[in-house]
């Protein structure tokens, strides 16, 4: 365990030239955040982090707000050489206080983590299965559902998926969305047979997975049409995080090649403000958001 000055360790509120350093504390923790998913976290929200003397960031945890209810938590690390001394803590508690006390806020914790988290308060309403795939195989003969017709994103439908996605999230997340598409290697769009949107999906390049989310649909057949639009011509290995009550669609998963890995604890503060989900979110953005 390291021990140190706290005044060689100072807190601050981190941009965008602090990218570099927190991708190198990712890489120590095996993390894998580049700079673009950085950027999208800088970009809908905040982090804090303490760095040395040197200006190398040891700690960090940051804070996506939504547009009214819900807040997020994630990214929250602590470098090797510095744990135990209460900086995860610190940090994490500096996201809270940033935001407003009606604010539900969650996040999805590590088993390490896991506890810290109880001390603070915050408590298991849920939980997400880590799916990971090295090959897809696309099973699409297992479906019924030929009334989907699945189409690239258009602009002039922005307004459709923000509305979709408040539905299937629990809040209106219209910043972060715009974010999250212009990021994306894909964003698509599901329709009826009369051309009406009922769902979307997203697929986010990083550097070791193809990350397939957000999935928003009305059942558990269109989202796999979604995931396999998104899926089907990735030359590399693909990771969704799909929310608990989705067992039709994991079966999908798991019939298509997907592992899953782990089975992290949804925790929240303030849930008596939760807000409530439809039941059509069935790939999660990325644990960080939510």
């Amino acid at each position: 365990m390291a021990t140190y000055d706290e005044t060689k360790l100072e807190l601050f509120e981190l941009n965008t030239d602090d990218i570099n350093s927190l991708i190198e504390l990712s890489t120590s923790v095996g993390w894998d955040y580049d700079k673009y998913e950085i950027c999208t976290v800088l970009s809908t929200g905040k982090i804090f982090g303490y760095k040395n003397a040197l200006g190398k960031v040891v700690s960090c945890a940051a804070i996506i707000s939504y547009d009214t209810n819900l807040a997020s938590i994630g990214m929250v690390i602590v470098s090797k050489e510095f744990r135990g001394l209460g900086l995860g803590r610190v940090v994490t508690q500096k996201c809270i206080d940033s935001c407003s006390n009606d604010k539900t806020i969650m996040l999805i914790a590590t088993e390490d983590g896991k506890i810290l988290y109880e001390k603070m308060d915050f408590r298991t309403v849920n939980y997400v299965h880590k799916y990971l795939c090295d090959s897809y195989t696309n099973n699409l003969k297992l479906l019924t559902n030929s009334n989907v017709t699945i189409r690239a994103f258009n602009e002039i439908d922005m307004n459709r998926i923000v509305d979709l996605d408040k539905a299937a999230f629990g809040d209106k997340r219209s910043d972060f969305l715009k974010v999250r598409i212009n990021q994306s290697e894909q964003c698509i769009e599901a329709r009826d047979n009369s051309g009406n949107i009922m769902g979307y999906g997203i697929s986010i390049g990083g550097p070791i997975n193809l990350i397939l989310g957000p999935i928003v649909a009305p059942d558990h057949e269109t989202a796999a049409l979604i995931l396999d639009k998104l899926a089907f011509e990735h030359q590399g290995k693909l990771r969704i995080d799909v929310p608990t009550g989705n067992d039709q669609f994991m079966l999908y998963l798991e019939q298509s090649g997907f592992n899953k890995v782990s089975e992290p604890p949804i925790m929240v503060i303030n849930s008596e403000n939760l807000p409530p989900r439809n039941s059509t979110l069935f790939g999660i953005a990325a644990q960080i958001f939510g």
